[in-house]
């Protein structure tokens, strides 16, 4: 639990509730293990965030790996941005959504906000790497924020496909918690003033009624949803799907029937939907994706 809960000063149930929420959304990525700085050397090491790359005539547009709520550039990614610089793919990913005093845990803040950070980050690639458009793939509240930047931010001309890990497009009842919320009255105030991120992420909040008026996706990109039944953050699970032309919506399970893989595993370490991920970001060269993907 970060530090400025455990000192809230708030009545014992709304600390009990808003701790319930946290500790669902806290799964959503794993514990940071490292500072910024050697983080990113680390990623470069590996092969991602290399801004010398240049993207082959085979995969011509670089990758943008978006994480999740309470993730980070690395640690969401330190299976899948390894596993795409083997295909050949340049891979990148950033930070966005900090708070004040937050180390390691992002994704926390105003997701329009973070939608324009996104905005710079892919300006930056686009810079480095000389594509005119970039592929872009997120993990939960980084395959649903992206969205934003498509929609209300110029995205759509700089993005060829959006891939979402468990993405919660149409907001989330956290397994119906949320729904709790009136009964409290301070708590949701108290959510929305110190992680604005996470009341954003809310099914019915205005961030999401903004965001799904109008229409799922915008012409021109690509978009692969890529959920599993298991998940116990994004819920219903087929919330995540979207509805528009140019979508594909994938159930883990549907691929490989005895993945187990819940709403953290989709996203950092199941091969599988890797497999599926490499699939989305280069149809023509696609093969089935089955439980021996695991291997590949």
């Amino acid at each position: 639990m970060l530090p400025w809960f455990r000192a809230a000063r708030v009545p014992r149930t709304r600390s009990l509730l808003a701790a319930l929420l946290l500790a669902l959304t806290v799964l959503v990525a794993p514990t940071a293990t490292a500072s910024a700085a050697p983080a990113a050397e680390a990623a470069t090491s590996r092969g991602w965030n290399d801004y010398s790359c240049k993207p082959s005539a085979a995969h011509p547009r670089p990758v943008v790996l978006v994480h999740g709520t309470f993730g980070n550039s690395i640690d969401n990614w330190l299976v899948l941005a390894p596993y795409l610089v083997n295909r050949g793919y340049c891979v990148f990913s950033l930070d966005y959504g900090q708070l004040p005093g937050v180390p390691f845990f992002h994704g926390l803040g105003p997701i329009d906000k973070s939608a324009e950070q996104l905005d710079v980050f892919v300006d930056k690639v686009l810079d480095a790497t000389g594509a005119p458009k970039a592929d872009l793939v997120g993990h939960s509240q980084g395959g649903m924020m992206p969205n934003y930047y498509l929609k209300f931010l110029g995205g759509a001309d700089k993005v060829n496909a959006l891939v979402g890990l468990a993405p919660d497009n149409h907001g989330t009842t956290l397994l119906g918690l949320t729904k709790l919320l009136p009964y409290f009255p301070g708590v949701e105030k108290f959510i929305s003033d110190k992680t604005p991120g996470l009341a954003d992420q809310v099914a019915g909040s205005p961030f999401i009624t903004k965001l799904t008026a109008g229409g799922d996706t915008v012409p021109g990109v690509r978009y692969t949803v890529i959920a599993t039944k298991y998940d116990q953050v994004v819920t219903p699970y087929r919330t995540q799907y979207l509805d528009g032309p140019n979508v594909r919506n994938v159930l883990l399970q549907d691929l490989c029937p005895v993945d187990l893989s819940e709403h953290v595993a989709i996203g950092t370490i199941d091969r599988i939907a890797f497999h599926e991920v490499a699939n989305a970001l280069d149809p023509a060269r696609a093969t089935p994706t089955t439980c021996a993907s695991v291997i590949g």
